[in-house]
């Protein structure tokens, strides 16, 4: 009796150690199901409510000589308003939400639901299309209900988790299920790229910037898309994971006006069976490089094109993706640990976390009234520049960073390679406007795009 007793002493006693991924034990557990963990997490989770007003597009007959007589009673098209629908999660005491970029990202006017019904207006602290993000900051706000971030790296498939939300707008809602997948990357759908948390739990329509939660309550990803081929959930939801929440924050709080990613300046792709017997690796992990460049902080940490990176920070990477997630939840200003391969030996270096350098300097310029496109703006590629538009990293020349309303009706885009105009090569910014001011009858601009050779040709 004694032995027994002392036996369920120290099994009471050691379940905290193993809370983090423990599953229900007793008959007493099942019952209670996840309600304690519901009234614990649920107060922290809001509805948001956004709108913003987008510019109505003109008929395109408004302006022909035809058809305009037909659209004259039309009048101008009237801007139109934009509601959008989704959650948040409240990060701290003092208002600070996490959301989803499409649900609040270029709104004019966001409204905050807590779970009890009272209401804020919020404020976009730092927003990212990309990664499908967006920091708030609640009006007015403090003695807030809020959930603890989790590292998600220790996070492990398999374990149980809840996500809350509110799904097609009917009421915040609870699923449960599990986490079925890890480092899930180039899966979630829109503008969103990177890495992902994969789930069973049920996630519609709506819950998007809602919860990801484990079992102890602590946040371990932001919901943020589903892989459904109906509009409904199919048991594969994506979240994104709360270390990269973290760093959002981080800068948030900093003041960043946009979010900052480290420079690796290279290329690479991942590592398949092919790749890894040519390489003389005895499994096929990590990434190989491709491309580098000159200035990148992995070229100056010893690093070159054919050597294989298959850990950053102790952490496993096998797609750019993953690798760009682990050099972003490092931080810019840090340091990170890499484990690279180099004739099949094993070698590690520790890599400057660091912006795209502005160097030699981009010299920016906004054309003026006088040029035949004016407010077309133009820079010198370098490294800055070449990462702010995603170009290839043997970018050179001149490259349009906003093509102004001219430009865009003649076809110009952002990230254009602009190689010659009239058939005059075009070197600088200062070319660019010169060629430009010139008097003539029509124009064409010889550009690179995507890889692609085009002319564009415009009579004036």
């Amino acid at each position: 009796m004694i032995r027994t007793l002392l036996l369920f002493l120290t099994l009471t006693f050691s379940l905290p150690v193993q809370a983090e991924t423990r599953v229900p034990l007793s008959q007493a557990e099942v019952s209670v199901g996840f309600a304690p963990l519901v009234r614990q997490a649920a107060p922290a989770v809001v509805n948001i409510y956004a709108r913003r007003v987008v510019a109505a597009q003109p008929t395109p007959f408004m302006n022909d000589p035809f058809f305009k007589d037909f659209f004259r009673g039309f009048g101008n098209p009237q801007p139109r308003v934009q509601n959008s629908l989704g959650s948040g999660v409240i990060l701290s005491e003092d208002g600070i939400v996490v959301s989803n970029f499409h649900v609040v990202g270029m709104a004019t006017d966001i409204r905050v639901v807590l779970a009890d019904r009272r209401e804020y207006k919020a404020r976009v602290l730092l927003g990212d299309e990309e990664a499908d993000v967006a920091i708030l900051q609640l009006e007015e706000a403090d003695d807030l209900p809020f959930l603890t971030l989790r590292d998600s790296d220790h996070v492990e498939v398999g374990e149980l988790a809840m996500a809350i939300g509110n799904p097609f707008g009917i009421g915040q809602t609870v699923t449960s299920g599990i986490v079925s997948g890890l480092a899930r990357s180039g899966a979630a759908t829109g503008q969103a790229r990177g890495y992902f948390i994969q789930t069973d739990a049920a996630v519609n329509p709506g819950n998007s910037g809602g919860a990801l939660i484990d079992v102890n309550a602590n946040l371990i990803g932001i919901n943020t898309s589903i892989l459904s081929r109906s509009g409904g959930s199919n048991g594969i939801g994506f979240a994104i994971p709360a270390n990269l929440v973290a760093e959002f924050v981080h800068q948030a709080r900093l003041g960043a006006e946009r979010f900052e990613r480290p420079w690796a300046g290279m290329s690479g792709q991942q590592v398949n069976s092919d790749l890894a017997e040519s390489l003389g690796l005895s499994v096929p992990d990590g990434i190989v490089i491709t491309e580098l460049h000159e200035a990148s902080p992995f070229a100056q940490a010893g690093l070159g094109v054919g050597d294989v990176i298959t850990h950053v920070d102790d952490q496993p990477v096998n797609s750019p993706a993953e690798m760009l997630f682990r050099m972003t939840v490092a931080g810019i200003g840090q340091d990170a640990r890499i484990t690279w391969m180099h004739d099949a030996e094993e070698r590690q270096s520790v890599v400057a976390m660091s912006q795209a350098p502005d160097e030699p300097a981009a010299k920016e310029r906004k054309l003026s009234e006088a040029t035949v496109l004016p407010d077309l703006t133009v820079a010198l590629a370098n490294p800055a520049v070449i990462a702010r538009f995603g170009l290839p990293l043997n970018t050179e020349g001149v490259i349009v960073t906003d093509p102004g309303p001219l430009g865009a009706r003649v076809g110009l885009q952002t990230g254009d390679v602009i190689r010659s105009i009239n058939r005059d090569e075009i070197e600088s910014s200062v070319d660019v406007e010169d060629a430009l001011t010139r008097p003539g009858r029509s124009v064409q601009l010889d550009l690179m795009r995507r890889g692609q050779r085009l002319s564009l040709r415009f009579r004036l």
